[in-house]
C-alpha cells in the first residue's frame, strides 16, 4: 500500500477494559493479514486527572463511592472483570490494585514511544498495575519499570515537565474527536472503535478499513 496503517489508541493504564481492549486489539492484529504494515501509537487519556497520588481506601470502596452503589456490588463487577482477563491468559488483583494519578505514567509512555517502546511500555504499566499492585505514580517504581523495557533517561523526567505537553496535547485531540470514554481506537484516521468490543469486532474493523483505502 505504501502508507502506513495507523491505529491511534487512547487509553489509561487503570482503566481495566483498556487493557481487556488492547489484549483485543492485540489478537485482532494478530489475524489481520496486513498486520506488517500496522502502527499502533499510544495516546494518553486520564480517566480521572485530579486523582490523588495515593488514597487509603481499596480501590472497590472508591468505585463504590464514585458511583453510589453497594461494594457488593463493585466486588461483582470485579469478578466479571477477573474472569475476562483469565480468557486472555491475565490474572487480576484488584484487591491489592493502587488508584492513583496517571499523569507520569503517561509521560513515561510517551517517552517510550519516542524510543519505539510505547507498547512495550505501556503493557508493563498494565501489568503492575492490574497483577502486581505497584503504584505507578512514584517516580522510582517507574524508572524500574521503564528500565525493565529498555526504556532510558527515564530519571531526567523527574527533573522537568518533559512530555508533558505530549500528554496534553493527546488528550485535546481526544476532546477535540468527542472521546469521552476509553479505550478508543481511531483506525487509520477514519473509523472509530468505542470500548473492549472484542477482538472478532476490531478485527472486522480494521479489514474494512483496510479495504477503504484499497478502494
Amino acid at each position: 500500500m505504501g502508507e502506513t496503517f495507523v491505529i491511534d489508541l487512547w487509553s489509561d493504564v487503570v482503566c481495566p477494559f483498556c487493557y481487556l481492549g488492547t489484549r483485543q486489539l492485540h489478537e485482532a492484529l494478530a489475524q489481520f493479514e496486513h498486520r506488517e504494515d500496522v502502527v499502533v501509537r499510544h495516546r494518553a487519556f486520564e480517566l480521572d486527572p485530579y486523582a490523588k497520588l495515593a488514597y487509603d481506601r481499596p480501590l472497590a470502596e472508591l468505585v463504590a463511592a464514585k458511583y453510589q452503589i453497594p461494594v457488593a456490588q463493585v466486588h461483582t463487577m470485579h469478578d466479571r472483570l477477573l474472569s475476562n482477563a483469565r480468557a486472555f491468559d491475565m490474572t487480576w488483583s484488584l484487591d491489592t490494585a493502587q488508584p492513583t494519578n496517571t499523569f507520569d505514567a503517561h509521560r513515561v509512555i510517551a517517552l517510550a514511544s519516542s524510543q519505539g517502546l510505547g507498547e512495550a511500555m505501556s503493557e508493563r504499566l498494565f501489568r503492575a498495575y492490574f497483577s502486581e499492585g505497584d503504584l505507578i505514580s512514584d517516580h522510582a517504581r517507574l524508572s524500574a519499570l521503564a528500565g525493565e523495557v529498555g526504556v532510558s533517561d527515564v530519571d531526567a523526567l523527574w527533573e522537568g515537565d518533559a512530555f508533558s505537553d505530549e500528554v496534553r496535547a493527546d488528550e485535546l485531540a481526544a476532546q477535540e474527536l468527542g472521546i469521552s470514554g476509553v479505550p478508543a481506537f481511531l483506525v487509520d484516521a477514519k473509523f472509530m472503535v468505542s470500548g473492549a468490543q472484542g477482538t472478532d469486532q476490531i478485527l472486522d474493523v480494521l479489514r474494512r478499513a483496510w479495504a477503504r483505502r484499497a478502494a
